[in-house]
């Protein structure tokens, strides 16, 4: 099953607050805030959600195809993506912007207050999908991940022409869509992606009910952070996967991108929904236990055992025919 995966590629600047945001925030001025917070750490690392989507996708040993817009300063990391089996063939490199940058502040109870700089990413919107799939022999599924909303809306509608799946994975950029686009880019979905927040202002934007969304979607995947996750198709009862304990939380940036990236893998292996779901908790755990989402390392025997441990041997002896992580 050839995947590719749309979106942002992009450096990730994280840096951590000691203290809680919310002490800082008076609810008197809140429209005046002016703040600044004395951060203790700073972690420069890969990130952009194609970028961290494929990433874990190549830890799992399934090849996905990176398409996104990027400036001239991409080699190292296209190298390293490489390096972790990501097809970066269809990668666009901007002649006049750099690649994109991502700055996020985490404080001591996991909020997040961040910046997106869009720099090359904008370039994505000339970007089409033909191409891509002419060269490595078609196209099974498309992930629409955030990206330059022009181009999310174009490889959308690019998809329903060709008769191409997709799945629609708007998230962060639903803050900045209207109604009609949020609309537009997740009619006829394969699969729609999101968190608990972002699910319900997918609704509030679109006007559509929970029914209406899966009139129009074939698979609901929903992320419920400590609760796992659940999956909503129509005319059955909503599947609850619970998550995988984590010891210790190190850094939330790129969760949901790891989750995302174990559940692909696993439905791209023809794995049913249940056992993608786990997968993807198990990738999550894992990139939740790495500061920076591109920064934990699997291997084949520890994800087995971790899979069997939460969920039960069967679990994992249906995935290991399939799994084939960097170390064994």
């Amino acid at each position: 099953m050839r995947i590719a995966v749309t979106g942002s590629i992009a450096t990730d600047h994280l840096m951590t607050f000691p203290g809680r945001f919310t002490d800082q925030l008076l609810p008197d001025q809140l429209d005046r805030v002016s703040l600044s917070f004395l951060v203790d750490e700073l972690e420069i690392r890969r990130g952009g959600i194609a970028a961290n989507i494929c990433f874990g996708m190549g830890s799992l040993g399934k090849e996905s195809i990176l398409v996104g817009s990027v400036g001239d300063d991409f080699a190292d990391y296209r190298s390293w993506l490489e390096r972790h089996g990501v097809d970066t063939a269809s990668v666009h490199v901007s002649e006049l912007h750099h690649t994109a940058r991502f700055l996020c502040t985490t404080d001591q109870d996991q909020n997040q207050i961040a910046t997106f700089y869009a720099g090359a990413m904008s370039e994505a919107r000339s970007i089409e999908l033909k191409p891509v799939a002419d060269r490595v022999g078609g196209l099974d599924l498309v992930v629409i991940s955030p990206n330059d909303p022009e181009a999310m809306l174009r490889h959308t509608d690019e998809c329903r022409a060709r008769g191409i799946p997709f799945a629609a994975d708007p998230s962060q950029q639903l803050a900045r869509m209207d109604g009609p686009d949020v609309r537009r880019l997740i009619d006829g979905a394969a699969y729609l992606f999101s968190n608990e927040y972002e699910k319900a202002l997918a609704e509030e934007k679109t006007g559509w009910s929970e029914q209406e969304f899966l009139d129009r979607v074939q698979v609901r995947v929903t992320t419920l952070g400590p609760k796992g996750a659940i999956i909503d198709r129509k005319g059955e009862e909503g599947l609850h996967v619970p998550a995988v304990p984590v010891a210790k939380v190190v850094d939330p940036t790129g969760v949901g991108d790891a989750f995302r990236a174990g559940f692909l893998t696993a439905v791209a292996w023809g794995l049913p929904l249940e056992r993608a779901a786990q997968v993807g908790n198990v990738t999550a755990a894992y990139a939740l236990e790495a500061a920076g989402p591109q920064e934990y390392t699997l291997s084949t025997s520890a994800f087995l055992e971790r899979l069997a441990g939460t969920y039960g041997a069967s679990a994992a002896d249906d995935v290991r025919p399939h799994i084939s992580c960097p170390n064994p």
